[in-house]
């Protein structure tokens, strides 16, 4: 037993090690070249967000390893030995709801201060948001774990009458207890047996359960969404690909077109610039703001399209070739894409929704690969949990082109500012608790008997007040009907290309 749980701690610091060198290359990559060499407070944040969102994701199949060790144990004191799944768990979730609500708000509004104010009033300046939020959050936290901070049991009180210890033992199915009472077989008991058992909460427990909740909604949205465009918008990428090279006439006649595109973005920005500098900062600047911010992604999309069908240099057909392989690769992960979706759909609808299940499912299929080599069950269950989160900002990113109150943070390759890093881990941060309900929720019967069971499965869907989102399938349900009407809107809309709408409402 000693030996099982020390390879499996030194299986968790390589792996912890591995999350944080890759999440550096990421950051690396991943960067603008105006954040090069500097804004390293907010570059820490993000390696930190990426690696606990990581690792919380990575801990449930570590969890169903650790309860592994008990599953032959021949003494008592066996499962003493093992990793305290659930310290861990509510520590991991403390600090992700702390770098959620306040170290990367904090790290946001530090980034995005006035460049022309000293560090010191940046800094007093985000403190100073930081800090009403903090109160505002501890308030609402209190009060609300004061007055219904409670877990509500539904329990039945079964009990047995004695006798003298007999001879021989006459039971049968209709005669379970001794005695002429029938109050020991929870299945004869009746109704009037049940009763309600009502425990106060731990504080930290109530808020990862609040955390759950509000990331369980986005979850719901974005990853309902997400679940149906991740696949198909890289289908309908390789069905809108460019086909051929373009003549040099046809190059020089789009990019002209795209050069007077740019020209006009450029005007309306100074234009926003100097209606900013004058304080008209409303609702109709912001729209604007988002309009301008939405063509600047399209004209970059159309540049990169025009630099495919029109590839320059002494690589001109090393480069079209692997244009070519590029969006082959597209089709291949979005046929793979779409096979884990349908999986995803139809373990909800056959597990969590039809009561009873109609099957394990999944849970079968991890059961037997574990019996095929002892990791490739939870390697595939990390798969699928990896692939909800990637489910959750490829959502974010289609409503936030198409939806006016949902801001874009593009990551780009090279070009990504520390901003929309910090936004896109908060949201990742977020999504991640909620996942790893969703996954301990689905995949109960492979996960039974763990810590985040008992957190996730029994503490949150018995917590008062919140309970009968839970009771009713209330997200299950959202996250189903989204995917299927974004299938719907892909099936209908995706093989057509946006067009850029070129519509500004300026105030002057």
């Amino acid at each position: 037993m000693g030996d099982f749980n020390l390879a499996l701690v030194i299986v968790a610091i390589v792996v912890c090690v591995l999350v944080f060198i890759f999440n550096v290359y990421l950051l690396v990559n991943y960067q603008h070249p105006d954040d090069a060499n500097q804004a390293y407070f907010p570059k820490f944040v993000v390696v930190l967000g990426l690696s606990v969102a990581a690792i919380s994701i990575l801990m449930l199949p570590a969890d169903v390893a650790n309860r592994q060790a008990c599953r032959h144990a021949i003494y008592n004191g066996a499962c003493n030995l093992t990793l305290p799944m659930k310290d861990l768990w509510l520590a991991i979730y403390i600090v992700d709801a702390i770098l959620v609500f306040f170290v990367i708000p904090f790290a946001m509004f530090y980034y995005e201060g006035d460049l022309d104010k000293s560090v010191g009033k940046r800094i007093k300046s985000a403190l100073l948001w930081v800090v009403v939020t903090a109160i505002v959050c501890g308030l609402v936290l209190g009060i609300l774990y004061g007055l219904i901070g409670k877990v509500d049991f539904t329990v039945r009180h079964l009990s047995s009458g004695t006798a003298s210890f007999p001879s021989s033992w006459d039971f049968s199915h209709s005669q379970q207890c001794l005695g002429n009472s029938n109050q020991c077989s929870a299945y004869l008991a009746p109704a009037s047996s049940e009763k309600t058992w009502t425990m106060q909460t731990t504080f930290p427990e109530y808020v990862v359960a609040l955390a759950t909740i509000v990331g369980s909604v986005l979850f719901t949205i974005f990853g309902g969404v997400g679940i149906a465009c991740l696949p198909l918008g890289l289908i309908f990428s390789f069905i809108r690909r460019p086909r051929a090279v373009i003549t040099r006439s046809q190059y020089i006649k789009e990019a002209t077109e795209l050069g007077k595109k740019a020209r006009e973005l450029k005007k309306t920005a100074d234009s926003l610039r100097q209606e900013e500098k004058s304080g008209a900062k409303g609702r109709k600047w912001r729209k604007n703001v988002k309009a301008v911010e939405k063509e600047l992604l399209q004209l970059e999309e159309d540049v990169k399209l025009l630099e495919e069908m029109y590839p320059q240099g002494e690589k001109a057909e090393t480069n079209w070739a692997l244009t070519v392989l590029g969006y082959l690769a597209k089709l291949i992960l979005g046929i793979l894409g779409l096979i884990v979706s349908i999986a995803w759909v139809a373990h909800i609808v056959i597990y969590l929704l039809i009561n009873p299940p109609l099957s394990p499912f999944l849970n079968e299929v991890f059961i037997k690969l574990d019996d095929i080599w002892g990791l490739l069950g939870t390697v595939a269950f990390a798969f699928f949990c990896f692939y909800l989160l990637l489910a959750v900002i490829a959502g974010a990113m289609m409503l936030g082109l198409r939806l006016v109150f949902i801001t874009i943070h593009p990551m780009k390759w090279g070009a990504t500012l520390m901003n929309s890093f910090l936004f896109n881990v908060g949201l990742i941060l977020l999504c991640s608790i909620s996942v790893i309900q969703f996954c301990s929720t689905a995949f109960a019967y492979y996960a039974q008997a763990t810590a985040a069971q008992e957190i996730f499965g029994h503490t949150l869907q018995s917590l008062r007040g919140i309970k009968y989102l839970y009771k009713y399938n209330v997200f299950q349900i959202g996250f189903i009907a989204l995917a299927g009407l974004t299938f719907v809107y892909y099936a209908a809309f995706g093989w057509r290309r946006r067009k850029p709408s070129g519509k500004f409402q300026l105030s002057n």
